[in-house]
């Protein structure tokens, strides 16, 4: 075995594959280094997602020839000069690995000029090769122009996403950037379409706003801790406007954001017993602490960190937020301020003798009947009606103990009159009135139903009492229809009766036009508006159509779309439509009338499988007559 050592080019392009990822890794290390060079105003622009440009402009420091030149080798940087230096750092770039990296697997020009220097200079780089440096004409600062991203390894060009999806990652690495620093202007522009224009902003608030909308700002509340380890600032969401989303959670530390799973954890904790299970809060926090105690090294992208003690900073962010919580009025508290409080008399045995309680009289009319009128009583009580032409009660269901899936039609006597109430009463009207076709469409439940509270039904067969589970229900429903639908492409639509317009953010964006053919397929009716908007025009049959609920709906579409489906073809399709029909039966509206309620049963009981949910939950409880025969 030989040993050999690699060419530069090639070490370069190895050591490109833990720092270019995609090329939001690109405009992530261009933009950060902008941001160290000094610059109050940075330009992205950007064609087809970053495959054929990325430019990065910035009116910072700048370089000289030699410099320009420099830049491009591994491990060059102004930002270190020894060891001691890793333990102080305040910048985001200071491996020198950055450029290197790029000019390794794509092609790379140059135009940078300081402000002391007459003429910049113009160098380009391919295949971590020095083509050529000469002299231009350019404005103070910067100019990185990276095209053709990762032309000379087709086997990562061909693995990257969409131009949806990918530039859905790139929103992401710029708004990470910008929320660090309210007081330089960013710019963002894809296919020479604006997408963010952002001064310099009086305050992060406003910052955040400009990035992320005005939803974002109004679901927060500001938190504020100083202690002798940490100096915690920022903002936090309201208990009561937290979603299943995952969107608007961002850790800074000294001006860097990282993630962190244990601190979020921490974040959670405070909200412990104030938001409910699957949800999370929106929160901003910015940590400031000694350069010494946290280690910004341990990661390619440096987006993980270590901090000396995490649990000191643990405990001080649980602490942080409970506290904000508690003073904005979110959290529970006592109040044993008896100043100024009524005074609750106290009653003794003796009460009554000085207050006689007397006994209210009750009115009675013994000659009431509830059924005169119509066949239905109140209370989500439904009761089969009568047979129209013989008074009696119309047949229970088939033999066994599940429901049947047919509804009894109405018949009408043969002298040309229609029954005028489902009474059973001798009230006619004539057929000339063209009541008939009326009825005759009408379809009227064979059984006694109960709806309980919208979530339960209950119904009697043979051996007792059946009780069925109303969203999930629905669920099994639904999970079979979409995934007709979704092996059909067929789609049934229920249009709105006004648009219901929803803010998701630039991010999400990407995501309701990368999957616009899937959601039109399933009868979502949604249309973007402007640059983080959406309007939704339609809802799939089943969906609840009240603004409040389309409004949650998409919410949980983001949820939902926001992962990964890179598996067979069969596997997404049931995956997807499991999701989906979850999210219909959360966002269906109530049981109005006992004729929905047997509609749900016939539904159901016309699915391949009555009993369980897609996902293995129990949609059906049988009540036998021997354990109701036990209760009493």
């Amino acid at each position: 075995m030989d040993i050999r050592i690699l060419p530069s080019n090639v070490a370069n392009a190895i050591a490109a594959g833990e720092v270019v990822q995609r090329p939001a890794s690109v405009v992530k290390e261009l933009v950060e280094n902008a941001v160290d060079a000094g610059a109050t105003q940075v330009t992205v622009v950007i064609r087809d997602a970053g495959r054929t440009l990325i430019q990065v402009i910035d009116n910072g420091c700048g370089m000289s020839p030699d410099d320009a030149v420099l830049c491009f080798e591994r491990h060059a940087t102004s930002k270190i000069a020894s060891a001691d230096d890793l333990m102080d750092i305040t910048t985001f770039g200071f491996r020198g690995e950055a450029l290197a990296s790029i000019a390794a697997v794509a092609e790379v020009t140059l135009r940078t000029r300081r402000e002391e220097d007459e003429l910049g200079c113009q160098v380009q780089f391919a295949d971590s090769v020095h083509c050529s440096t000469e002299p231009v004409s350019v404005p103070k600062g910067s100019n990185f122009q990276v095209r053709n991203l990762f032309y000379n390894v087709p086997a990562r060009r061909k693995f990257l996403k969409s131009d949806n999806v990918e530039f859905k990652h790139i929103v992401s690495e710029f708004t990470r950037v910008a929320l660090t620093r309210p007081d330089i202007g960013f710019s963002l522009s894809h296919n020479d379409r604006d997408v963010f224009v952002l001064k310099p902003a009086k305050s992060l608030k406003f910052r955040i706003q400009d990035l992320l909308g005005t939803n974002a700002v109004n679901e927060v509340v500001d938190i504020s801790v100083e202690t002798s380890v940490v100096t915690l600032t920022g903002y936090v969401g309201r208990p009561d406007l937290a979603k299943k989303s995952l969107g608007n959670q961002y850790f800074f530390v000294n001006g860097r954001y990282f993630r962190s799973p244990y601190l979020h954890k921490a974040v959670m904790k405070g909200y412990e017993n104030l938001i409910p299970e699957g949800v999370t809060p929106s929160y901003f926090l910015y940590l400031e602490v000694d350069p010494h105690t946290v280690d910004v090294n341990i990661h390619p992208t440096k987006t993980e960190i270590k901090f000396e003690d995490e649990s000191v900073i643990f405990q001080i962010i649980y602490a942080g937020i409970r506290e904000t919580l508690g003073k904005n009025s979110f959290a529970g508290g006592m109040d044993f301020d008896r100043d100024g409080a009524p005074q609750i008399p106290v009653f003794t045995k003796n009460f009554e003798e000085f207050h006689p309680v007397t006994e209210p009289s009750v009115g009675l009319d013994p000659t009431f009947n509830p059924f005169e009128n119509d066949g239905f009583p109140q209370e989500g009580m439904f009761f089969a009606p009568q047979n129209v032409t013989s008074g009696q009660p119309s047949e229970g269901f088939p033999s066994g103990d599940l429901p049947s899936g047919d509804y009894q039609k109405n018949s009408f006597p043969s002298d040309g009159v229609a029954p005028a109430s489902y009474g059973g009463t001798s009230s006619f009207v004539s057929r000339d009135q063209n009541y008939g076709k009326l009825f005759e469409e009408r379809t009227l439940p064979t059984k006694a139903v109960l709806v309980v509270q919208d979530r339960y039904i209950l119904t009697s067969v043979k051996s007792g009492v059946l009780v069925i589970n109303v969203r999930r229900a629905r669920e099994r429903i639904l999970y079979e229809r979409f995934l007709s639908i979704l092996s059909k492409n067929g789609h049934q639509t229920q249009t709105t009766l006004f648009p219901v317009t929803v803010q998701v953010g630039v991010e999400n964006m990407m995501l309701f036009k990368e999957h616009s053919d899937l959601l039109s397929s399933l009868g979502f009716d949604i249309t973007p508006f402007g640059n983080d908007t959406v309007v939704v025009n339609g809802v799939p049959e089943g969906y609840s159509a009240e603004p409040g609920k389309v409004q949650t709906m998409v919410g949980d579409l983001m949820l939902a779309l926001s992962d990964d489906h890179t598996s067979l073809g069969a596997m997404m399709v049931s995956s997807m439509a499991e999701k989906f029909a979850r999210l219909g039966a959360s966002s269906s509206d109530g049981i109005p009338s006992g004729i929905e309620a047997q509609r749900l049963i016939d539904s159901l009981f016309a699915c391949e499988n009555a009993e369980y949910t897609s996902s293995g939950h129990k949609i059906l409880s049988l009540l036998a007559t021997e354990e109701l025969e036990k209760r009493f």
